[in-house]
């Protein structure tokens, strides 16, 4: 058995910033990873991270109004308030620990427009933001001899007398299972965009943490809250970052008109992503697109600016569509790229279960709502990714050692022995498939109670059939087969409370947005979904949205 104060399932922003804070307040903390930490989904965040610095003359309450307009009024505004109060002290600390945020002519920290903002408040790296801070974060663990789990795979959180003390995982290099007690545990496993397909999300991102959390009796909030960005790139799905409409670009359809002024005529490209995002799918829909796309308009930006500026864009474009920026307009649609809900938690992290916390995308703090601003997301990481491991201290200071249950290992290594153990069937990819393309079907951009009920049952006879899936490497070492199982077990529990949420939510706002019902109801569904898991299977109720300042108006960009 391993033994830990503080227990990080996550090597991301959310997960390295709350370890690199564990380390500062003395505690013994671990970090259990299924991949290298750079290899993490926020390597992939381009665009940059939001900040009001009153030395340009911003006011964190504009951003905070700008994120609560942007979430159509669901984010509880207490947590915006953190957020944004927080934000720039939170993005000084970060060049401090080193990250060279690109600058201005006069040599100051540079900013760039985002989506559902006026004042431009974005800092950045290039189109490589969340990889330089990613990067200079994974310094610093090395920097604080964090010890790092790399490449090992959590199936279940321990539970005892009613607390949470570890979990159990096993060794992908070797497929060696061990029991790893914590006085704490803090859920940073990012996002789930592997339930949907086509998503700009990484292969790892199938809401293990979700799931886990779920299982464990933390309840999921808003989970039906997807955002498409509205610039992913035709064929494959990769990310267009929105610094390239941030820094000036334009959406164009097949009649080369700018097509933006017809829905937000304020803020044009720039609204917000699920504003710009049901545009763009009205003008395929409505016979202006071309195969399914519109396009992407970057040619009078010119060359220099473009490679200066958007340089992976470039590459981008030029590697995996022969299309130079400068010269033509790239073809793009909206694609699923972000989960709003996740693991409730409170402003520091924590969920109603002791000793578990939950930080980054896969928790729900609800600073996003039912729409996430655009560099919101890397702010979100490293404000409750250090609020996290500040609030499980107390935690831990206060309470005794748990010994957990050798017998736990025992039971669960039978369980994944039994898995292996399976006659030949069917395959995990199969049903991955079927699940993920199922999802992008039915809880799309549109959606209505037709189209999630048809998912929902979809969801429901996936589930049924995980009995007859095998596992063909009957091996230990490596054995991706296994994990590929483990992981649609896990994207199965999302997507049923996906569903869920979708079919109980009974208005549109933000991001959900459905064809039966289209217009926003304050009185009756200002409030989140709460997704539980029982004996019975998972069970939905509401909850009020905090509001401290900014009462909900109709929103119009």
């Amino acid at each position: 058995m391993y033994k830990h104060d503080l227990l990080i399932i996550g090597a991301g922003l959310a997960g390295l910033r709350a370890a690199v804070e564990g380390v500062r307040q003395g505690l013994n903390v671990a970090v259990i990873t299924k991949v290298h930490p750079v290899r993490s989904h926020s390597n992939a965040a381009q665009g940059g991270i939001n900040a009001a610095l009153t030395d340009r003359g911003d006011d964190w309450k504009d951003h905070a109004l700008a994120t609560i307009k942007g979430s159509d009024y669901l984010a509880d505004q207490d947590a915006v308030e953190v957020m944004c109060k927080e934000a720039g002290e939170a993005l000084i600390e970060l060049e401090n620990m080193g990250v060279i945020f690109s600058r201005d002519d006069d040599g100051k920290l540079g900013t760039r427009a985002f989506g559902g903002q006026k004042k431009a408040r974005t800092y950045f790296v290039g189109a490589i933001t969340g990889s330089a801070l990613l990067h200079v974060l994974y310094e610093q663990s090395i920097k604080y001899d964090l010890h790092i789990y790399e490449e090992w795979f959590v199936t279940k959180l321990i539970k005892d007398e009613g607390r949470i003390s570890g979990a159990i995982a096993f060794d992908i290099k070797t497929g060696q299972m061990e029991l790893i007690s914590a006085k704490a545990v803090v859920l940073a496993t990012g996002g789930a965009g592997r339930v949907f397909e086509p998503s700009t999300n990484a292969l790892i991102c199938t809401g293990d943490g979700l799931s886990l959390a779920m299982q464990a009796g933390a309840p999921l909030m808003d989970t039906e809250m997807i955002q498409y960005h509205p610039t992913t790139l035709s064929g494959s799905g990769i990310l267009i970052s929105e610094a390239a409409r941030g820094d000036g670009a334009y959406l164009i359809n097949s009649e080369g008109e700018r097509f933006m002024e017809n829905y937000a005529p304020d803020y044009m490209e720039l609204a917000s992503r699920d504003v710009v995002s049901r545009a763009e799918q009205t003008e395929i829909d409505e016979g202006r697109g071309v195969d399914g796309c519109v396009f992407l308009d970057l040619r009078h930006l010119g060359k220099q600016f473009i490679e200066e500026r958007l340089g992976y864009l470039q590459e981008v474009a030029l590697e995996f569509r022969g299309i130079d920026l400068s010269e033509s307009p790239i073809p793009i649609k909206p694609g699923m790229h972000y989960i709003m809900g996740g693991i409730k938690t409170d402003l520091n992290g924590a969920t109603n279960i002791p000793g578990l916390y939950a930080a980054g995308e896969c928790a729900n703090v609800s600073v996003h709502g039912a729409n996430r601003l655009g560099a919101n997301s890397l702010l979100d990481t490293i404000v409750f990714g250090r609020r996290s491991a500040v609030s499980s201290v107390e935690y831990i200071k206060s309470i005794q050692d748990l010994t957990p249950d050798e017998r736990l290992l025992s039971r669960e290594k039978s369980r994944i022995q039994s898995i292996i153990d399976r006659p030949k069937g069917m395959r995990s990819s199969e049903l991955r498939l079927k699940m993920a393309t199922s999802m992008t079907k039915g809880i799309g951009v549109w959606r209505n109670a037709e189209s999630i009920e048809n998912t929902s049952q979809i969801m429901k006879n996936i589930r049924g059939q995980l009995s007859n899936v095998y596992v063909e490497n009957k091996g230990k070492i490596f054995n991706t087969d296994l994990v590929s199982f483990l992981e649609l077990e896990f994207m199965i529990d999302v997507a049923e409370s996906i569903c869920q949420g979708a079919s109980a939510r009974l208005e549109s706002r933000g991001a959900h947005f459905r064809t039966d019902i289209t217009s926003r109801n304050d009185l009756e569904w200002l409030k989140h979904t709460i997704v539980e898991l029982s004996d019975q299977g998972m069970n939905t109720k509401t909850s009020d949205v905090t509001i401290t300042e900014w009462q909900p108006t109709e929103r119009i960009y």
